[in-house]
């Protein structure tokens, strides 16, 4: 088994030197670092977790919290950050919070139970309580959304990301537009604004009530009882927002068993770009999350705190962008509207 003493001789340096990259230290230059993590790699050198932990009374474990439902969108969040603090030497230990009464309790029962030295939130919890409660077991936490509790945070700004996709629609000439979302969350919330800040400049005044459904969680079978239902209220519609992806896949299954085409006769924008969204047919114009560079920033500035070289708590905003793909084109052309251009 190669150890550090044999990763340092091969490099030239001191053992002490290579301990501090391993440990993600930063005093050694970038030089050095960088050609002793080439070395790490080439020899598949693992560090010792159980001598490590003696020395520095560190676990080497990173708590995440998820939702149970696991979506793709977390999916893919959490194989970034996995892969990233596995860079630094940590193990992860999962914690799912259920949509139910006392689950956030249940689990942060058994986050006091378990030896960490940080927590990563990928799923908000609804109870402010919880956030205190962390606070008060010293445990350095992160959260990838927004939140009020003073936690360091890493995020797209998710109110002007939705305007932004429903002034596609807006653009496109849609007037009769619908949203699909998730009360609760405050992702959720911040979204929905967005939609009514897009609609509201546009000068399309309508009620919440008529416009939105709001479903219990972001998953496709979701997206399949909020189409159901905005389908079961009227069809006067040109044009849907969903609040992830997941939800807008779900609605388009719907879309396509009542025989209606996309975007032809009903237009799609999702939000997340998750890697499905590409392949789905038709391809779905949606909100692009800097998955990767929120996942990695992620494990980075946890692993800061826990090697006590972070202070400042911070709150990152990271760029969104607007991808455009096959399901949203121009609304079809009212009977009135082709009677005005003969």
């Amino acid at each position: 088994m190669v150890s550090i003493k044999d990763i340092a001789k091969q490099a030239g340096m001191s053992p002490s030197t290579v301990s501090r990259v391993v440990n993600g230290k930063k005093n050694v230059n970038s030089a050095k670092r960088k050609e002793i993590l080439t070395l790490i790699e080439k020899n598949g050198y693992v560090p010792n977790n159980a001598a490590r932990s003696m020395v520095l009374k560190r676990s080497f474990t990173v708590g995440i919290i998820l939702a149970d439902t696991f979506n793709m969108f977390q999916r893919q969040l959490f194989s970034f950050i996995e892969r990233r603090l596995g860079s630094f030497g940590y193990n992860t230990h999962f914690f799912f919070v259920k949509f139910e009464e006392n689950s956030e309790e249940e689990c942060l029962a058994k986050l006091k139970g378990e030896k960490l030295d940080g927590v990563i939130m990928i799923h908000e919890v609804q109870n402010p309580s919880f956030y205190e409660s962390v606070k008060k077991l010293q445990l350095p936490l992160i959260t990838s959304t927004f939140n009020r509790a003073g936690f360091p945070s890493i995020h797209v700004n998710e109110e002007d990301a939705a305007y932004e996709a429903v002034r596609h629609l807006v653009n496109l000439g849609h007037r009769k537009l619908k949203m699909i979302s998730s009360k609760g969350l405050s992702c959720g919330g911040q979204r929905a604004e967005g939609f009514f800040r897009a609609l509201e400049e546009a000068g399309i005044r309508r009620t919440p009530e008529e416009q939105t459904v709001f479903v219990h969680q972001y998953t496709a079978e979701f997206g399949m009882y909020g189409m159901k239902e905005l389908l079961l209220r009227d069809r006067d519609f040109s044009a849907v927002f969903a609040a992830t992806d997941e939800l807008a896949i779900g609605a388009m299954r719907i879309l396509k068993d009542e025989g209606l085409r996309i975007p032809e006769d009903v237009s799609v924008v999702g939000f997340d770009d998750i890697d499905i969204s590409s392949y789905f047919m038709p391809r779905l114009t949606t909100i692009s999350q800097p998955l990767l560079e929120i996942g990695e920033r992620t494990a980075q500035i946890l692993h800061k705190y826990i090697s006590g070289e972070q202070e400042d708590v911070m709150d990152i905003t990271l760029p969104h962008k607007l991808i455009i793909r096959e399901s949203t084109c121009a609304p079809p052309r009212s009977i009135e509207d082709i009677r005005k251009s003969t």
